[in-house]
């Protein structure tokens, strides 16, 4: 008897909502607490109405995360990534993810982010279909879901988002791709991140969960890390066992 195998999920730091004042600090207190996803948002005020970090926040957190063998990721929710790309993978940057919306020659862009030794993602905003995706999810480490409207730091899970993150995960199991990441970006909290995962999700990017939650960061990466370890036994015991004969 072959019994049901549990998804790992990683839970990925969203510095966006950290106190910039005391970065490193809370950087290095997330990567102490088992954190070994670093999650960098970047905006650029045109596709995205708000301005964030660049290249420099990914060259100064490298360091610390090379200590904890950790992995930063840069997401890039500008208009122009391509431009960029060479710039942050030097920086330090071990994955980038680019807006399916924003890339006229999608294929192309991700060969460049492999081309220059990271690993490549696509991002999709909560009303982009799927089927944008087809042609280039065997090319992909992971997929972002943003399960909030992209900008913002703090707002509030769009439900609609769960059926988004199933669908896809039909799509990569259907054509054996079960190695490629589902991460979701936005709202998530210990009040969500059970339903995502059950939906299939394998990467939870939190960030006002972790920094500005109730409690402290180590607290309130414990709850988190319960609700997810919850959600998994949840799905474990109901997913199908498969048994055989010798």
């Amino acid at each position: 008897m072959k019994m049901a195998k549990e998804r790992r999920v990683l839970i990925a730091a969203s510095i966006l909502s950290a106190d910039f004042s005391r970065l490193g600090e809370e950087v290095k207190q997330v990567l102490e607490e088992g954190i070994r996803w670093i999650h960098v948002d970047v905006m650029d005020g045109h596709f995205v109405p708000n301005l964030s970090m660049g290249p420099q926040v990914v060259r100064s957190l490298r360091p610390m995360a090379d200590q904890f063998s950790a992995r930063l990721h840069v997401h890039l929710m500008i208009t122009e990534p391509d431009r960029y790309l060479s710039d942050f993978v030097r920086a330090g940057a071990n994955s980038v993810s680019v807006h399916v919306e924003t890339c006229p020659h999608l294929h192309r862009t991700l060969q460049e982010i492999r081309a220059l030794g990271a690993r490549s993602g696509v991002a999709v905003n909560p009303a982009t279909l799927l089927v944008t995706l087809e042609e280039v999810v065997s090319e992909l480490d992971f997929v972002l879901i943003m399960t909030v409207e992209p900008g913002f730091g703090g707002q509030e899970f769009i439900p609609s988002s769960l059926d988004k993150i199933r669908r896809l995960r039909r799509m990569l199991n259907e054509r054996g791709l079960e190695q490629v990441l589902i991460a979701v970006d936005g709202g998530m909290s210990r009040h969500t991140a059970g339903d995502a995962v059950r939906a299939g999700a394998t990467v939870l990017v939190a960030g006002s969960a972790i920094f500005n939650g109730p409690a402290s960061i180590p607290q309130n990466l414990q709850e988190l890390r319960a609700a997810i370890e919850a959600s998994q036994q949840e799905v474990v015991s109901q997913r199908p066992i498969l048994s055989g004969t010798r």
